[in-house]
């Protein structure tokens, strides 16, 4: 559940026609069946006192980093139709297990994975809808990589899903990691010793790092740091986190 005070340090901005959040990598962003606090959205509510709130840019629920919701219809509109026409810039960094070099672009068609036991999980397939994904090598260590990732369309789990077919899940990734059957052990059991083992970290460590509005006219760009959980896997494993704030610049 989401605590009121809570959501408040969340906010990066906030006018009378956007809200935007830094959303942590435990939050789901949609309405839940548990109460307006138990979603980033129902939680929105509460706190601008809407009836309604839009959310323009959603992440998944593991996913961290930038949110924008907006507050009306009119404005809601006119993101959605920006982000349609790829006219928001979108910036996410990543921890990815292996050493990545340089800078690697994967266009590789995105469909449902039929053969997993996950049914929400996406793969690389002849008959899927076409997606592009750009990754760039900022720190290599310890057999991981720091990326910096944009994305030419918006799939389904895209950039997991890439970085999986790559060879680089990204860490923590209970679905496109080292075993697709963990996220199920995880539903069954919560976590564990024996997952903590195998992922490393409790969530994927994908985090949203910067949205551009300029695109669609509004002159706005949010950034939300690293979270602690990535920033202290980047110390253990010798990985240089200034880089991605660098590469954001």
């Amino acid at each position: 559940m989401i605590a009121p005070a809570e959501l408040r340090t969340w906010i990066v901005h906030e006018d009378d026609r956007l809200l935007v959040v830094d959303k942590p990598g435990d939050v789901v962003c949609h309405p839940s069946k548990h109460g307006p606090w138990s979603s980033l959205v129902g939680a929105a509510r509460e706190h601008t006192g809407l009836g309604m709130v839009h959310l323009v840019f959603r992440l998944d629920r593991e996913t961290s980093g930038v949110v924008v919701l907006a507050k009306d219809p009119a404005m809601a509109a006119r993101l959605q139709t920006a982000m349609q026409e790829r006219r928001v810039g979108k910036a996410y960094v990543a921890l990815l297990t292996g050493e990545l070099t340089g800078a690697v672009t994967v266009d590789q068609p995105l469909g449902a994975d039929t053969s997993s036991p996950v049914f929400i999980k996406s793969a690389v397939r002849g008959d899927g809808q076409p997606s592009v994904t750009r990754f760039e090598a900022l720190s290599r260590a310890g057999g991981f990589t720091l990326v910096r990732v944009t994305t030419e369309t918006g799939r389904k789990h895209q950039i997991r899903a890439h970085a999986r077919w790559l060879g680089h899940p990204v860490v923590g990734d209970k679905i496109y990691g080292p075993d697709d059957r963990l996220y199920l052990e995880f539903i069954d059991g919560g976590w564990t010793p024996g997952l903590e083992a195998r992922l490393l970290l409790p969530r994927q460590a994908l985090h949203c790092a910067r949205i551009d509005l300029g695109g669609a006219g509004i002159p706005f760009v949010f950034e939300a740091p690293l979270p602690a959980d990535m920033l202290g896997f980047c110390r253990r494993h010798g990985l240089d986190a200034a880089k991605a704030a660098a590469a954001l610049a």
